[in-house]
Order: structure tokens, then sequence, then C-alpha cells
């Protein structure tokens, strides 16, 4: 018997969803997913959801890009080759910021993707749920909570009920 990733409720209305996790976040549940066809207003504060790191990964890049940027202009100018161009001093700042600028936009970019894959997990090729068959329906017309079996407070027969109490369309095992 294959290991079990959790249960998941399938429901036919946002509304029913959105219940359904505040429920579950209110039984105690801390590993709660919620799926659905488009973005369900109030659902990121239900599902406890905290601020998103990828700004600060961003600037953080960006910064980096244009320090970085900066340093090979200035040593390459200044102690690597310096060339004296119509007496202007070899450390010119202001002959350097288009470059500068060009560093920070592409490592804040490479900082942002590279983010984003890493904080969700990707790339992943095959998900659990996607062996659950009425899951096909969640980009058309269905809502899904999933209660995950790693969480602490998750018993396959208390979390079962719990489902039950929600009045879900059906309620689906998935094997991880």
């Amino acid at each position: 018997m294959a290991a079990l990733y959790g249960l998941v409720a399938e429901f036919d209305r946002a509304s029913a969803l959105l219940e359904g996790v505040r429920r579950a976040r209110a039984a105690g549940f801390a590993r709660v997913e919620a799926y659905s066809p488009f973005s369900v207003e109030g659902m990121d504060e239900a599902l406890g959801m905290t601020r998103n790191p990828i700004p600060l990964l961003t600037l953080l890049g960006g910064a980096a890009g244009a320090a970085i940027g900066f340093f090979i202009q200035w040593y390459s100018a200044t102690i690597d080759y310096p060339i004296n161009v119509g007496g202007r001093p070899l450390d010119s700042w202001p002959s350097f910021m288009p470059t500068t600028f060009e560093f920070a936009v592409l490592f804040a970019g490479f900082s942002a993707v590279i983010g984003v894959l890493a904080l969700c997990g990707l790339p992943r090729l095959m998900h659990p749920l996607f062996n659950v068959e009425a899951f096909r329906r969640a980009s058309a017309d269905r809502f899904f909570l999933v209660l995950r079996s790693d969480d602490p407070r998750f018993n396959r027969t208390e979390a079962c009920e719990f489902l039950d109490s929600l009045h879900p369309c059906a309620i689906h095992p998935v094997e991880a």
C-alpha cells in the first residue's frame, strides 16, 4: 500500500471551500491546501499565508547586481587597465551608471525567477494530487481542500470525519 499524501474534499462552490479552510484552520490543521479555478477573496488570510519574500529577494539581487557591476567597471578602469581619456579621473562614476543599472536589473530578474522556483518547490513534474481523477476539474469548476498527512494534527479517521462534516461533494484519499 502506498503512503498517504492526504485527504482531499471536493466542493462545488467557492464559499464552501473558504468556509472549509476557515474551519480546518480553527480545528488546528496547519498543513491545509486549497485549489480553485479562480482567486477566492479572503483565501490568503484563511490559509494563514504570511508576507511574500520575493520582493526582498529581488531587492537584494538587484543591490548585489549593482554592486558587482559597479565594482567590475571601477576595478577595470582604475586598477587593472587604467587609461587616461581626455584628462578625466579614472574612477568617473557617472560613466559607470548605465552598466550598473543593467547589472541591477539582470540580477534582480534572476533573483526573482530563482526565488519563485525555489520557494514553490519547482520544478516538480508530478504532484500526488494529479492521481485523483476528480482533481482534473480544479481548473474548470470545482474547489478542493487538502488536509496533508504530514500535519501533526492529522489522523485519517478524524480527518475524514472532519471533512465529512463540511458536506463536500466527495472525499478522496491521495496516495503519495
